[in-house]
C-alpha cells in the first residue's frame, strides 16, 4: 500500500484563483450527499481537477480538522502538493475513466501539520457536469510503526518503478512511478518484457536462482524507454502466494550518454562521417561477405584537390565548413552498400563491394567527381575544389587494411600526377615513385644550406615590339645526382614540409640583388618574383621583404611580387592590409592565373593590384576561352591595369594576343626560363640589335 504526502492546510489560493463554493452550491452539495453523512467513517469526495475537496461527511471534516464543510472545500489543496501525489491522482483518474477501478491504499493526511495515517478506498465519481471525481472512504490505520510508515512514503516517492506480479503474471500492485510507465495497470510482466526470449531467459533465472535481472527497451506513455528490471521470487503478503516483485529503474540518460560516447568513439567529429576506427572494423566485415557472396572489394583514398588554399586564404571555420559538405556530397554519392569515412583532413575513404568492381568504380568515380567539384558557397566566394581518387583493390593489391591504405594512398598521388580531378588503380611501381619522392624531400632539406638552388629568369616583352620589359624569377633545384629538377616536384614539397617560406625569401633576395646588378649594367628592368600563400600569410612577410630589399640596396618600385587570386578569398581584413603595406614599401603587385581559380572582379577594385596576368589556358586554349580572355582584357583597358599574356608558344598565339591589345607576353616563343648568365647575354644580345 502506498500513503501518499497530501498538503498541510495552505492558507492561500491557488496560482488560478477558484471561488470557494457559496451557500447554495453547498446546500445543492449536502442534498446529494445527505445518504453518506449518517456514515460513521470518513467520507469524501476530491475534485482532482481542481485539487480541492468537493464534499465532506462531519468524520472528515473532523479528520481535516475542519471548523465547516465551507472551511475544507475553500482549501487549496495542490498549492504544496508533491509531483508524487500529483501524478498519482492524474493516474487514479485516467484508470476510473477507463474502468470501474477502485483501490485500497494508505494515505497520511496533515491538517494542522499533524499527521494522520488513513486505509483509504478509492473509487471514481462523476459530478454533474462529467467531470471525474474520487470518492474516498478511510478508516484510522491506528498504531503503525514508523518504519513503516516511512517505507510507505518512499514507496510513493521514489522514481523507482515496484510492481508486485501475481503467479499468473498480472500486477496485484504498481507504486506511481510504475503506474506512470505503463499505458495499462493490468500489464502482464510478460508483455511488459516483450521480447519472449528475453522474459524465458528472467523466467528461467527466477526459477533457478530465485533472481533475475534485464536491460530492455520498453514502450511507455513518454515514449521508448530504457530499463534496468530486477525480479525476485517472493510471496503476496495478502494471499500468502508466490509473487515476483519487479523494480524498474530508467537508464536512458545513461544508455544515451554510452550511445553518445559509442557514437564518438566511432565518428568523426566535424563531419559525422565514420572514422578511422569504424572503417577498418568494418573491412573485415566487408572482405568476409564479399568472399561469401563471391565480390570483389576496393579501396577508395579520395583527397581534396587544392583544398589548403581555402585553408589558407579564407580560414580554418570556412575549410571545415567545405569539409562538412563534401561529407554530405560524398554520402549521396555512393551507393547504400557503399561506406564512407573521413580518414584526416582533406581525405575520405570509401570501401566498396561490387560483383563488377570495375564498372562499379567507373560510374561511383564520376558521381563523386561531380558532386565535389561542384562550387560551395561560402560567405560571398565560389570555393572549389577536385577530388585527386586512388584505388586499391582487395585481395590484388593488399589482403590487410593496412597494406591496402597505403597503395590506395600511392594510387592517389599517382592521380596528382597525372593532373588532378581523376582517378588511378595501384600499381606496384607507384612504390618505387613514393620512395623517390621520400628520398627527394629529405635531400631537399639541405639543398638549400648545400647552394643547390638556382633562380632562372624568363622575359616579359612588349606584344608589339619584343622589347624585354620586365622578367620573372623562377627558382630551380640542380640536384647533384637527379640534375635539374622542375618546380612542379620540389614546390609541392617545399608546402608540405614547410620550407617553402625560406626557399621563398631566398628567391626574393637574389632576385632583388641581381635587378641591381643589371641595373648597373644598363639593364634597368622590372624583376617579379612569386609568394606562396604561407609567405603572403606569414607574419614576419613584411620584415622578410623590407631586409632583403635592404642588403640588397634595391629600388622597390623597380622589384614586383606576384600572388594568385586564390590567396585573395573572402574578406580577410588581413589580406588587404598586406597588400597595401607591401605597396608601402614601393612593391608593384601582380595577380597571376587570373580566370582560373575564384575571379571575382571585386579583387581588381578592392586590393592594390598593377598587373594581371591572364593564364596561359586562355591563350593555348579554345574560342570560348579566348572569348573570356577578351572580356579580361577589356577589364585592364578600362581599370588601367598592365595585361600580361602567360604561356605565349606560337606565332598564332602572338598574333592573337597583339590584335587584343595586350600589352606584354609570357612564353616560349620568346624565350625559356634562362639561367642568369645565358639571360645577360640575351639582354646584352638585344642591346646590340641581335635577333
Amino acid at each position: 500500500m502506498v500513503s501518499p504526502v497530501l498538503p498541510r492546510n495552505p492558507p492561500a489560493a491557488s496560482a488560478i484563483p477558484l471561488r470557494a463554493p457559496d451557500a447554495l452550491a453547498l446546500a445543492e452539495r449536502a442534498q446529494r450527499y445527505a445518504a453518506l453523512e449518517w456514515l460513521s467513517r470518513p467520507v469524501w469526495v476530491f475534485d482532482i481537477d481542481h485539487k480541492r475537496v468537493h464534499w465532506a461527511n462531519t468524520a472528515a471534516l473532523s479528520v481535516w480538522q475542519a471548523e465547516s464543510l465551507q472551511a475544507l472545500c475553500a482549501r487549496d489543496m495542490g498549492r504544496d502538493m508533491s509531483g508524487s501525489v500529483a501524478q498519482r491522482l492524474a493516474q487514479y483518474q485516467s484508470d476510473f475513466a477507463a474502468s470501474d477501478a477502485r483501490f485500497n491504499e494508505q494515505w497520511t493526511v496533515y491538517p494542522d501539520g499533524v499527521p494522520v495515517s488513513l486505509n483509504v478506498r478509492f473509487s471514481g465519481h462523476r459530478l454533474p457536469d462529467g467531470r471525474m471525481c474520487m470518492l474516498c472512504e478511510a478508516e484510522p490505520v491506528g498504531s503503525v510503526a514508523p518504519e513503516s510508515l516511512r517505507s510507505v512514503e518512499a514507496l510513493l516517492h521514489t522514481a523507482v518503478m515496484i510492481t508486485l506480479y501475481g503467479q499468473d503474471g498480472h500486477a496485484l500492485y504498481r507504486n506511481p512511478a510504475a503506474r506512470a510507465a505503463v499505458f495499462q495497470p493490468d500489464e502482464r510482466l510478460e508483455d511488459r518484457v516483450g521480447d519472449p526470449a528475453a522474459y524465458a531467459a528472467l523466467a528461467a533465472s527466477l526459477a533457478s536462482q530465485g533472481v533475475g535481472t534485464l536491460t530492455l527497451s520498453v514502450p511507455t506513455p513518454t515514449g521508448q524507454r530504457w530499463h534496468e528490471l530486477s525480479a525476485r521470487q517472493c510471496r503476496d503478503a495478502v494471499t500468502g502466494q508466490h509473487a515476483v516483485l519487479v523494480s524498474e529503474a530508467d537508464i536512458s540518460a545513461i544508455k544515451r550518454t554510452e550511445e553518445r560516447a559509442n557514437f564518438q568513439a566511432l565518428h568523426d567529429a566535424l563531419t559525422g562521417l565514420p572514422n578511422r576506427t569504424h572503417f577498418m572494423q568494418r573491412f573485415a566485415w566487408a572482405v568476409s561477405e564479399a568472399q561469401a557472396q563471391g565480390q570483389e572489394v576496393a579501396l577508395l583514398f579520395i583527397d581534396l584537390d587544392h583544398f589548403k588554399d581555402v585553408n589558407d586564404t579564407l580560414g580554418h571555420a570556412a575549410g571545415d565548413q567545405l569539409l562538412v559538405t563534401m561529407a554530405q556530397r560524398l554520402r549521396h554519392a555512393k551507393r547504400s552498400t557503399d561506406m564512407v569515412a573521413r580518414w584526416g583532413g582533406d581525405e575520405f575513404l570509401v570501401l566498396v563491394m561490387s560483383a563488377d568492381i570495375r564498372k562499379d568504380l567507373a560510374a561511383l568515380h564520376d558521381r563523386i567527381s561531380a558532386a565535389v567539384s561542384t562550387p560551395v558557397r561560402i560567405g560571398d566566394v565560389d570555393a572549389r575544389v577536385t577530388p585527386s581518387v586512388g584505388v586499391a583493390l582487395h585481395p590484388r593489391d593488399g589482403d590487410t587494411i593496412e597494406i591496402l591504405l597505403r597503395n590506395a594512398d600511392l594510387a592517389m598521388y599517382a592521380a596528382k600526377d597525372q593532373g588532378r580531378d581523376t582517378m588511378a588503380f595501384y600499381d606496384e611501381h607507384m612504390a618505387q615513385t613514393v620512395r623517390s619522392r621520400t628520398e627527394l624531400e629529405a635531400e631537399l632539406r639541405h639543398a638549400l644550406a648545400r647552394q643547390e638552388f638556382e633562380v632562372y629568369y624568363q622575359p616579359r616583352v612588349a606584344a608589339g615590339s619584343n622589347a624585354i620589359m620586365g622578367v620573372e624569377a623562377l627558382v630551380r633545384w640542380n640536384h647533384p645526382r637527379l640534375g635539374l629538377v622542375s618546380p612542379d616536384q620540389f614546390i609541392p614539397l617545399c608546402e608540405t614540409t614547410g620550407l617553402i617560406r625560406q626557399l621563398g625569401l631566398w628567391v626574393f633576395a637574389r632576385a632583388a640583388q641581381q635587378q641591381v646588378a643589371w641595373a648597373a649594367q644598363g639593364f634597368d628592368m622590372v624583376v617579379s618574383v612569386n609568394l606562396s600563400a604561407r609567405q603572403f600569410m606569414h607574419p614576419e612577410l613584411l620584415a622578410d621583404l623590407t631586409r632583403a630589399l635592404q642588403q640588397a640596396g634595391a629600388d622597390p618600385k623597380r622589384l614586383e611580387v606576384e600572388i594568385t587570386e586564390s590567396m585573395l578569398l573572402g574578406h580577410d581584413p588581413r589580406q588587404l592590409a598586406v597588400l597595401q603595406s607591401i605597396a608601402a614599401l614601393g612593391l608593384s603587385i601582380a595577380l597571376d592565373d587570373f580566370g582560373t581559380g575564384y575571379s571575382n572582379l571585386a579583387y581588381l577594385q578592392r586590393f592594390p593590384i598593377h598587373t594581371l596576368k591572364i593564364d596561359k589556358t586562355f591563350i593555348q586554349g579554345s574560342d570560348a576561352n579566348r572569348s573570356l580572355a577578351e572580356l579580361i582584357v577589356s577589364l585592364c583597358q578600362l581599370m588601367k591595369l598592365t595585361a600580361v599574356a602567360e604561356g605565349v608558344e606560337t606565332q598564332e598565339q602572338l598574333d592573337w594576343v597583339v590584335a587584343q591589345g595586350i600589352a606584354q607576353y609570357q612564353g616560349y616563343l620568346y624565350a625559356r626560363p634562362l639561367p642568369v648568365g645565358q639571360f645577360t647575354a640575351l639582354l646584352k644580345n638585344r642591346a646590340l640589335g641581335g635577333a
